[in-house]
């Protein structure tokens, strides 16, 4: 008999799952849980309990609690964890923190849908007391620069299969490592932002401050509940194995938007009397191409940017810095991309269901991709799992609002390129060396495991 009561009318949801929680007493067994996890998600129709031996089967995008009316499913809470490490004299506190926040923490304080507060979240996590305060931003450029190098690569020198798949969405990646283990070797290995600027913080930043790595707390403010998964790999401590420092871990603690929103006011903090804030030197600058990191499409268009300027030795024209043909919110857009000459077929994927779809037509040999972004949440990192319930379920009319407003970010900047960020140029040369040097091999790229013996 199986211990996971009304799995017949809601989503099975595991004790220990480290990203979200089900608060029985909330519970009013609706199913919107099991509809979405069925359907955009796809998971929740692809196994079955009996053969999992009873474990459920999730890869944390927290979709589930997004559309759960009276929010009996959340994420799993940490920023009691982070308030303790910020009391305690002996830690250093260092918060980074990604795109799509910027664009939806407002809406927790009343702000309009997809406003643009910045400077006052940065305000806000001083204070609560980080003692630095950096944009994951600066790691999107990073993860843009090893990506498109990967790219190139793979496409110049044919060392891996084609087509190239991101690997910034963890609950893709999980999905991938679930159901179509064979693909995994089309998946960049490239780290997330966030696995790249946890061990860059705790070896590189560290250094340059003279901070003891082991006193850091690196904590990721994210709209993402499956990044609470992402940073609990294993395999996500390479700066400990760097450092030969035992027991550390690259990314100590996530929270999400909607947490950082119930901690401000559990402080009674007001957020709109906080004065802007800025970022942290080092790690702070950032590039608009790492700005539209958190709209589905962004990533893409960021990658095509910097793979051009890896192939012709120039920046592109204006038709790349406003890639169209991968914009939008269709489910699946696919389009012929020129770099230098060298046509690229690319898609853009968003929502697990769509993304099976254009797994299975690979695997039948029904279409032709060179590279293909995938998103698990609609409308990418701005519809994330942490993100402000501003509506039940979200529209696209908010989600479309957050996205114009990371555009409209990147559109303004000087800087739009990846690869002309001072602060990645610095830490390649301070650090790094160069895109797929030995070091950023070790520290900036990851492997992946087969998980399909989880379905029994």
């Amino acid at each position: 008999m199986s211990v996971h009561q009304f799995s017949d009318i809601r989503i099975p949801i595991d004790q220990n799952n480290p990203a979200i929680v089900r608060h029985e007493e909330l519970c009013i067994k609706c199913g919107e849980c099991r509809r979405m996890c069925e359907g955009d998600v796809a998971v929740g129709g692809l196994y079955d309990l009996e053969s999992t031996g009873d474990c459920p089967i999730c890869i944390h995008c927290g979709q589930c609690a997004n559309v759960c009316p009276p929010s009996s499913i959340t994420e799993r809470y940490e920023y009691a964890d982070v308030k303790e490490a910020i009391l305690d004299p002996e830690k250093i506190v260092i918060f980074s923190t990604s795109p799509s926040v910027r664009v939806g923490l407002g809406e927790e304080f009343g702000y309009a849908p997809g406003t643009f507060v910045e400077g006052k979240m940065v305000a806000s996590l001083r204070a609560l007391g980080a003692d630095y305060v950096l944009d994951t931003n600066f790691a999107a450029d990073l993860t843009i620069t090893e990506e498109a190098s990967e790219l190139v690569d793979r496409i110049v020198n044919k060392t891996k299969p084609l087509p190239q798949f991101t690997s910034c969405c963890p609950a893709w990646v999980k999905f991938v490592e679930t159901f179509y283990p064979n693909m995994l070797a089309h998946i960049s290995t490239s780290k997330s932002p966030i696995g790249m600027q946890g061990p860059t913080i705790k070896t590189y930043f560290a250094a340059q401050h003279g901070i003891n790595p082991e006193s850091i707390v690196n904590v990721a403010l994210t709209p993402c509940t499956a990044k609470k998964f992402e940073i609990r790999r294993e395999e996500m401590c390479d700066a400990s194995k760097e450092l030969d420092i035992d027991a550390m871990r690259d990314m100590d603690h996530v929270i999400t938007t909607r947490e950082l929103a119930l901690w401000l006011k559990e402080e009674g903090i007001n957020f709109d009397e906080l004065e802007e804030g800025s970022y942290d030197d080092l790690m702070g600058a950032a590039s608009g191409a790492g700005v539209i990191f958190g709209n589905t499409g962004g990533v893409m268009e960021a990658a095509a940017r910097t793979a051009y300027f890896y192939v012709a030795g120039e920046n592109p024209g204006e038709g790349f810095l406003n890639l169209e043909p991968v914009r939008g919110m269709d489910g699946i857009r696919s389009a012929e991309v020129d770099i230098a000459g060298t046509p690229v077929r690319v898609a853009v994927v968003h929502g697990i269901s769509n993304a099976k779809q254009v797994l299975d037509e690979l695997v039948a040999g029904k279409c032709d991709y060179d590279f293909v972004e995938v998103m698990t949440c609609w409308g990418g990192c701005i519809g994330g799992g942490g993100q402000p319930k501003t509506a039940i379920p979200m529209n696209n009319e908010i989600r479309a609002s957050r996205i114009a407003a990371l555009y409209q970010k990147d559109s303004s900047m000087a800087l739009r390129f990846s690869h002309d960020n001072p602060d990645i140029k610095a830490v390649y040369e301070n650090y790094y060396e160069k895109p797929l040097s030995e070091r950023a091999e070790r520290m900036l790229h990851t492997s992946y495991h087969d998980r399909s013996a989880d379905l029994g």
